[in-house]
C-alpha cells in the first residue's frame, strides 16, 4: 500500500499549524471555500493564542509528479530567491534518482503540540508514525523543544526530514539556521527543505520528500490485531473516540475489541479516518491511522499509549496460550503541578460538574475535594504544567461561566516519616507534624536552556539562584550555547520563565524532563492573615530562603488586601517562629464630625467607644482575600 505516516514536530510558535494548512490546500483535502487559518486547531482558545493544545490527525491523498517545480514568491528578495533556487536545484537532482509511482499516496499527518507540557502526547504521536518533519523557524533557529522532539524521534528510529520555515520574512536568517541544523542534527545542506507556511513556497518539494524518504509501514501479515491509542476524546453522542494507529491486523465495525491496560471489552461501534472531520469506513487496515468509536463514558478507560486488540486474541506466533503483549511505551500520566480552585460566587457543585466534563476530554486532569477555612470548599487539581493549568482555568471561566479563584501552583513532595512510612503530598496543608518527619524529597528536572552566548553569565546566575546543579555546556555554533542543569521543579514553575526572558532580552528558551525526587532541607512557610493560617497561601520552601521569601510576600499582600474597619496583621511563620510581619492599618470613620463645641470629654467618649468596637471587630471580623493575593506568591 502507498501509505506514509508522519507528524510535524517543532518548538512552540514555529509554524506547524500554518504549514499543515498549506499541505491540506495543496493536496485538495480541504477546498479553498472551507479553508481557514489553523484549520487543524479545533478549539477557539488555540486560534486566539496561536498555539496547538491538542494533536490533530488528518488523511491526505497525494499523487506526486516526476517534475519538481521551483517555488515562486514575489515577496522574496533576489538574495533569498537565489538561495532557494540553489536549494531546489539540489532537490531536483536528488529526486531524479528515485522512482515514484503514479498512483495516489495516502499521507497520514499528525499535527502535534509544541509546548513542553504536552511532551508525552508528542511522544505517543511519534510512536504512531514512521517519519517526522522537523520544523525550524528561519528567524529564531533551533530552540529547546526542537532538540527535545528531535531526540524523541531519533529514539524511535524515525526518518527525519529537516525543514526551515518562514523564509519569506525579512528577518529570516536562512544561512545561519542552515549551519545550525547541519552542526546539531547532522544533516546535509542539500537535504534541508526551505518552505514558507504562509506563502506556500516549497510545499510541493516537502510532499515529494515525504513520499521519497519516509518508508511505508512494515506489513507483518500476522493474524493478531494490535492498535496503538495515541489520543482519545469524548463525544456527547458517541462516547470515547480513540485515535489509533493499526500496528498489526485490522479492525472492522462491529468487532469485539479489548483495551489492554484497563481490561475493558467493548464493541467497535464505528471506525474511520480523518479529513479532518470524521469519515466512517468499513475497516482500518494494518498501517493506517484512524479512529474507533468505543461508546465508553470516560477517556480514562482509553488512555493515551494503551493498546487495543480483539477480544480473546492469543499470541499464535509463539504457539502458547499467553495473552498478546501490549505495544511498548505505555505509562500513566502523572501530574507535576498542583493548584487549588475555589468558587468566588456560586455553588461548589457547579465547579465539580465543570471539572468532570473537562476530564472527559482530558485524562491528564486530576482533582479531589478540598476544604479551606478561609476560602471554603474547593478542589485540589493536578496539571501537566503551568500552560495546562492556565488552559483549564480559562476553559472553566469561558465555557462554564464560573468566577474562580486559583491558588499558587505547587509540586508534589515525598515525605519520609520516622516510622519509615512514605507519604506523597500535593499540598502544603497535607504536611504532617514536623516532629515525625525524617526528610522531605522534592521533584527535580533536567533543564536544558538554549541562549545566545552573550547572555551566558546572566543565565548561569539565574540557575544558581534557583538551586540549580550545573551539568554540561556545549555550543551549537559560535554565538549559541546549550546549558544543562538539574534543578528543583518548584523553582521553575513560578517566575523562572519570565526572569529567563528578562535576562536574555527574550532570546533564550528552555525545556525540561522529570528525573526523580531528591531530599532537601525543606520547611513549610505559613502565611497568617489576621491571626489565621491561610492554607492556600502556604508554601514548602528551602529553609535558607524562608527569610527573604516571606517578607516580599507580605509586602505584596499589604498592597492587594483591602483595608477593613480594624487593623489586619500579616505574618510569615515556620511553625511558631514568626519570620516576618506587616500590618494593614484600619479605616477610620470620623465619629466626631457631628460634634461642635462643648467639652473634649464628649469627643473622647465617642473615640473610646469606636476603639472598643474595633477591638471587638478584630476578634470576629473576617478578611475577604482577593485573587491578586495569590498572584503575589509568584513574586519572590
Amino acid at each position: 500500500m502507498n501509505i506514509r505516516n508522519f507528524c510535524i514536530i517543532a518548538h512552540i510558535d514555529h509554524g506547524k499549524s500554518t504549514l499543515a494548512d498549506r499541505l491540506l490546500e495543496f493536496t485538495g483535502t480541504v477546498s479553498k471555500r472551507d479553508m481557514k487559518e489553523q484549520l487543524l486547531d479545533q478549539m477557539d482558545l488555540e486560534r486566539e493564542r496561536g498555539i496547538t493544545i491538542k494533536l490533530q490527525p488528518v488523511r491526505m491523498n497525494y499523487t506526486p509528479s516526476r517534475e519538481i517545480l521551483n517555488p515562486k514568491s514575489e515577496i522574496l528578495n533576489n538574495f533569498k530567491t537565489q538561495n532557494i533556487k540553489d536549494q531546489n536545484d539540489k532537490l531536483e537532482i536528488r529526486n531524479s534518482k528515485f522512482e515514484i509511482e503514479d498512483s495516489a499516496y495516502q499521507l497520514n499527518l499528525i499535527d502535534t503540540p509544541g509546548h513542553v507540557d504536552f511532551t508525552y502526547e508528542v511522544s505517543r504521536s511519534l510512536a504512531a508514525v514512521e517519519g517526522a518533519v522537523l520544523l525550524v523557524d528561519a528567524t529564531q533557529g533551533i530552540q529547546a523543544q526542537t532538540l527535545t522532539n528531535l531526540r524523541l524521534a531519533q529514539d524511535l528510529n524515525l526518518v527525519i526530514i529537516p525543514v526551515i520555515n518562514k523564509i519569506d520574512l525579512p528577518s529570516a536568517e536562512i544561512e545561519k539556521v542552515t549551519e545550525e541544523m547541519i552542526n546539531v542534527i547532522g544533516v546535509k545542506k542539500e537535504d534541508i527543505i526551505l518552505v514558507s507556511g504562509k506563502e506556500g513556497t516549497g510545499v510541493k518539494e516537502l510532499l515529494d520528500a515525504i513520499v521519497e524518504k519516509i518508508p511505508a509501514p512494515e506489513f507483518k501479515g500476522q493474524s493478531v490485531t494490535r492498535a496503538l491509542i495515541f489520543d482519545s476524546v469524548f463525544n456527547s453522542y458517541k462516547g470515547v473516540i480513540a485515535y489509533v494507529r493499526i500496528k498489526d491486523g485490522q479492525i472492522k465495525k462491529g468487532d469485539k475489541i479489548k483495551i489492554m491496560a484497563t481490561n475493558k471489552e467493548i464493541e467497535a461501534l464505528e471506525v474511520g479516518y480523518f479529513k479532518p472531520q470524521y469519515v466512517p469506513a468499513e475497516n482500518l487496515e494494518e498501517g493506517e491511522i484512524g479512529y474507533i468509536v468505543t461508546g465508553l463514558k470516560s477517556v480514562r478507560d482509553a488512555k493515551v499509549g494503551d493498546t487495543i486488540t480483539k477480544s480473546g486474541t492469543r499470541n499464535q506466533e509463539a504457539g502458547t496460550k499467553e495473552e498478546l503483549q501490549p505495544l511498548p511505551g505505555f505509562k500513566h500520566i502523572k501530574p507535576f503541578v498542583f493548584a487549588s480552585i475555589f468558587m468566588v460566587d456560586g455553588e461548589p457543585s457547579e465547579l465539580r460538574d465543570a471539572l468532570e466534563k473537562l476530564q472527559l476530554n482530558d485524562a491528564s486532569l486530576a482533582f479531589e475535594p478540598e476544604n479551606s477555612p478561609a476560602l471554603g470548599p474547593g478542589y485540589r487539581c493536578g496539571f501537566l504544567g503551568l500552560l495546562h493549568l492556565d488552559i483549564i482555568r480559562e476553559r472553566l471561566e469561558r465555557e462554564y461561566d464560573l468566577d474562580l479563584l486559583v491558588t499558587t501552583p505547587g509540586v508534589s513532595y515525598e515525605v519520609l516519616q520516622k516510622n519509615s512510612e512514605v507519604l506523597c503530598i500535593n499540598s502544603p496543608s497535607e504536611l504532617p507534624d514536623p516532629s515525625i518527619i525524617e526528610e522531605i524529597a522534592e521533584p527535580y528536572v533536567s533543564l536544558e536552556i538554549i541562549t545566545p552566548s552573550s547572555y551566558l553569565g546572566a543565565v548561569m546566575e539565574l540557575c544558581n539562584d534557583a538551586r540549580g546543579i550545573y551539568k554540561d555546556m556545549k555550543y551549537l555554533e559560535e554565538t549559541t550555547v546549550v546549558i544543562a542543569y538539574e534543578i528543583p521543579l518548584a523553582e521553575i514553575i513560578t517566575d523562572f520563565y519570565d526572569n529567563l526572558k528578562k535576562s536574555t532580552s527574550g532570546y533564550a528558551s528552555y525545556n525540561y524532563d522529570f528525573i526523580g525526587n531528591k531530599p532537601g532541607d525543606l520547611v513549610k512557610l505559613d502565611i497568617l492573615i489576621a491571626g489565621e493560617i491561610v492554607d492556600p497561601l502556604s508554601v514548602i520552601i528551602p529553609r535558607q530562603k524562608a527569610g527573604y521569601i516571606g517578607r516580599p510576600v507580605l509586602e505584596n499582600l499589604r498592597k492587594v488586601i483591602p483595608k477593613q474597619m480594624f487593623e489586619i496583621s500579616l505574618q510569615a511563620a515556620i511553625g511558631s517562629k514568626v519570620m516576618a510581619r506587616e500590618s494593614i492599618s484600619a479605616l477610620r470613620k470620623d465619629v466626631t464630625a457631628k460634634l461642635y463645641g462643648g467639652d473634649y470629654s464628649r469627643k473622647r467618649k465617642l473615640l473610646e467607644k469606636q476603639k472598643a468596637g474595633k477591638k471587638r471587630m478584630k476578634k470576629v471580623g473576617r478578611v475577604d482575600i482577593p485573587q491578586e493575593a495569590f498572584f503575589t506568591m509568584l513574586k519572590k
